[in-house]
């Protein structure tokens, strides 16, 4: 019941996150914006989908394409009754160039968002030829 409850919390929050003020950061910098929408940039390390677990939720780390470390990674997650609006994200977006924007909390000592629908993911491109080697 308690997780339900701060998925809905979560979920609403996030809905704020397409106000014209929400910060712009890389995963290794969205810890500063807990409590705040945000919109964190970054490469997507991996996906995965953990089907067998109660909410169904899927865990896209991202890290800064730079330093692409897990010290600074940042958790984006869809649950399962938001996931068939995103089609199958551990198989379409591990290695793509993301921002995910929403209500930036904290969990299990890592910055996290909860992602309810796809308007929340955009990609961007590399700012150079170099990135893309």
């Amino acid at each position: 019941m308690l997780m339900m409850k701060v998925a809905i919390a979560s979920t609403a929050l996030s809905l704020c996150a397409f106000s014209a003020g929400a910060a712009t950061v890389s995963p290794a910098d969205a810890m500063g914006q807990v409590g705040h929408t945000a919109k964190v940039c970054g490469v997507v390390a991996s996906a995965n989908y953990a089907g067998d677990s109660r909410a169904h939720p899927t865990f896209l780390t991202l890290v800064n394409p730079a330093q692409p470390d897990a010290t600074g990674a940042f958790t984006a997650v869809i649950y399962g009754t938001d996931r068939p609006k995103f089609g199958d994200p551990e198989l379409t977006l591990p290695g793509q160039r993301l921002c995910v924007t929403g209500f930036v909390s904290y969990f299990r000592q890592r910055a996290e968002m909860i992602l309810s629908d796809p308007s929340q993911l955009s990609y961007y491109p590399p700012p150079s030829i170099a990135e893309l080697q």
